[in-house]
């Protein structure tokens, strides 16, 4: 249970994001036995190391998708119990606060990349494939680039929780609601 209620769209958004960067993290995946998913830009030869690369790429986006959740849940308020010598103590919110926040502007950036790319703004190049190819592309680097907005809604979420007395319910006196 966290310190104070957390808002039903905040467990939706953090459920959301592993799922927006799964299609890009499957996406990659030919790319490491050289097929090159319709880009008609030259990729040079295949290399051996493509392999792990593009694998743990995959395996880290959704690893640090997947703690987003921790802006929902009790774990990201307080150490859990089985963590040694440091089991129990609370988190200051300051280190849950400003690695998502940069997290989640840079990732903003991205989505304002994209939807740059995507409306054709500016000094836009469409990006190097064949027609189809395009469609699917921007499809699945759009979902991905939907967690940048959503991770900073989570962290407003997660700052008004956790800094100012009273947001969302709960607080001194007032237990929060069950989950």
């Amino acid at each position: 249970m966290t310190e104070r209620t957390v808002p039903p769209w905040a467990f939706a958004a953090a459920r959301a994001i592993p799922l927006l960067a799964l299609p890009v993290c499957l996406w990659r995946l030919p790319y490491a036995f050289g097929y090159d998913m319709g880009s008609t830009q030259e990729l040079g030869p295949w290399q051996w190391w493509m392999i792990p690369y593009v694998f743990g790429l995959s395996v880290l986006s959704e690893v640090f998708c997947l703690l987003c959740s921790g802006l929902v849940r009790p774990w990201g308020e307080t150490v859990p119990a089985w963590v040694p010598g440091l089991g129990g103590r609370r988190i200051p919110p300051a280190v849950v606060l400003v690695p998502s926040t940069l997290a989640a502007l840079g990732l903003t950036w991205l989505f304002v990349d994209w939807l740059r790319s995507f409306l054709r703004i500016g000094d836009y190049v469409r990006p190097p494939y064949d027609d189809g190819w395009y469609e699917l592309a921007m499809t699945v680097s759009g979902l991905f680039s939907l967690i940048g907005p959503l991770l900073l809604a989570l962290t407003f979420a997660y700052y008004r929780r956790r800094c100012l007395p009273g947001a969302y319910g709960g607080g001194p006196g007032r237990p929060a609601r069950q989950q």
